[in-house]
């Protein structure tokens, strides 16, 4: 339970993300639990409404993002005035006066954090509670219901999808879950859930996207046949005549090219990451990404800039150097 969690939570008047919405009055100062996606979004709207803003994240914000592109989003929202409190832990909840007071732990020791709202954004937990799963015979535990590779539970003739069965939990995510059942119960097509095509968006200011493999999981994987390819806003044209140069799109690349994975940090990084949601679902190399064209001037073009990144070192090769030689004699 949050108690748990969070002890005397219970007895606070808290927020989360399903009701917060329903607040009409200007919140003097919100205190965040949770430096997630959903932490991140609420606390940079409500500084931009007006009030103050103190985030509190056990672990680093942003944490399941690139390190070097959150850090761009991070410092975006610091400047707009937004604490945030890494590794901070919640030791106890309780009503101070007309407010709420939070006792901490930080690596600096115990202190306390007061303010007039607290939103919840620790993340949430499937509720299986009075599905009668035990008896339909559906493996569960407190992380969610238990599916195979085809989102088939234990009981055969039951499927399971979304944020029910833990992992993911995106609208986006369930969709493309419900796809595959689809096909598997109505049409009796072989599935299997990939989890490496389901991309994510934090929708900051600037915003933060990210598809497939981290550059750590790829360098597990592949090792030194990894290549991490950059492009930053600031050499964009559309950024710059936007004046949105703050941000740097990063491409994972592996064996022959393959993209890998991909991660924007910067206006429109939603965007951008269909683009490459598209191509990584495609099995797209580095050629593939540099050949196409993008229209001038959009942040488009960050991708092929990316992608034109990985022959730079094509002249070093040996072999290549003898055959441009040989071009050259004639003419």
């Amino acid at each position: 339970s949050a108690s748990n969690i969070h002890p005397g939570l219970e007895n606070v008047t808290h927020y989360t993300n399903e009701d917060i919405f329903q607040l009409r009055e200007q919140p003097r100062h919100l205190l965040v639990i949770g430096g997630g996606p959903i932490g991140m979004e609420m606390a940079q709207a409500h500084r931009r409404l007006g009030g103050r803003v103190t985030v509190i994240e056990a672990r680093q914000a942003l944490g399941k993002d690139d390190p070097d592109l959150a850090a761009i989003v991070l410092a975006a929202l610091r400047d707009e005035g937004v604490e945030i409190l890494e590794e901070t832990a919640v030791n106890a909840v309780e009503t101070a006066g007309d407010g709420i007071r939070l006792h901490l732990q930080g690596v600096a020791g115990e202190f306390d954090a007061c303010g007039s709202h607290l939103l919840v954004a620790a993340g949430r937990q499937p509720n299986v509670e009075g599905l009668g799963l035990q008896a339909a015979g559906i493996e569960f535990d407190r992380t969610g219901i238990k599916v195979g590779p085809g989102l088939r539970t234990s009981n055969r003739k039951v499927y399971a999808i979304g944020d029910v069965i833990g992992g993911m939990q995106f609208t986006h995510a369930a969709g493309y879950h419900a796809g595959l059942v689809i096909r598997s119960a109505l049409f009796r097509q072989p599935v299997r859930v990939n989890p490496a095509l389901i991309p994510w968006v934090t929708y900051t200011s600037p915003e933060l996207g990210h598809i497939g493999m981290s550059e750590e999981q790829a360098r597990q994987r592949y090792g030194d046949r990894v290549k991490v390819l950059n492009a930053d806003y600031a050499g964009n044209d559309r950024a710059c005549a936007d004046g949105n140069t703050a941000g740097r799109l990063k491409l994972v690349a592996g064996p022959r090219g393959r993209l890998l994975g991909a991660d924007v940090a910067g206006t429109q990084a939603g965007e951008l990451i269909n683009l490459l949601s598209l191509a990584l679902s495609k099995g797209m190399t580095m050629k593939d990404l540099a050949g196409f064209v993008a229209p001038y001037p959009t942040l488009g073009e960050l991708v092929r800039r990316a992608a034109i990144s990985y022959f730079a070192e094509a002249p070093a090769n040996k072999w290549i150097r003898r055959i441009v030689r040989l071009l050259r004699q004639f003419g």
